[in-house]
């Protein structure tokens, strides 16, 4: 009973930081911020955008503006369920893993929006005519994002704790997956705008 009492006495006294834990308010705040913000331009992208306009490519090989919106929509959901139904459910990272992470909150931000370096789309991704128009598409959009809004206000899984692998940035926590959600929808409403500032793109 004695010794039991001492264990007890000496776990109690063990530091938080040993323990899991889950975002901290500044970490959330970031999130949510980014999360509304590139919600919003993808929005305001979309309005008054005609369905000429969508459709319309400056190459074949180009995406077109409904094409850019569809990547966008598709990809929140892809990396969410993973995250969600994969990762959070993986086993914990190894100390290893959790240090191959450091500082690439601000590399997440900075890099993926960055359309100087060009990557190669996965097939689950790759738009493929999936919505029947701007306005179901952008109702996909917005529902994965309020998804992912509400995933991010209510969670209490300690995201830093779980890691996985992305092709060109290599280990990323839960919570840089979140970040990277949003710098994607950032990435592509930059080519979207691309694709609206080419020559020969319809006036109406």
């Amino acid at each position: 009973m004695r010794n039991s009492l001492a264990l007890l006495v000496l776990f109690a006294s063990l530091p938080l930081s040993l323990a899991a834990e889950p975002l901290s308010k500044s970490e959330r705040d970031r999130a949510m911020s980014y999360l509304h913000a590139t919600r919003k331009q993808y929005i305001d992208a979309l309005a008054g955008v005609s369905p000429t306009q969508a459709k319309w490519k400056a190459a074949p090989d180009r995406w077109s503006v409904a094409e850019v919106a569809e990547h966008i929509a598709v990809s929140e959901e892809f990396i969410m369920t993973i995250l969600t139904d994969r990762l959070l459910k993986a086993p914990p990272a190894t100390d290893a893993q959790k240090a191959a992470t450091k500082g690439k909150d601000e590399l997440v931000q900075k890099a993926v929006p960055d359309r100087s370096q060009k990557f190669q789309a996965p097939e689950p991704i790759v738009p493929a005519g999936k919505f029947p128009n701007l306005d179901a598409t952008r109702a996909a959009f917005l529902a994965s994002r309020e998804k992912t809004i509400r995933f991010v206000e209510k969670t209490d899984t300690p995201l830093r704790d779980f890691v996985a692998p992305h092709p060109a940035m290599k280990e990323l926590d839960a919570y840089q997956w979140i970040l990277l959600i949003a710098a994607h929808t950032e990435r592509h409403l930059k080519q979207l705008q691309e694709v609206k500032d080419s020559p020969g793109y319809p006036a109406h």
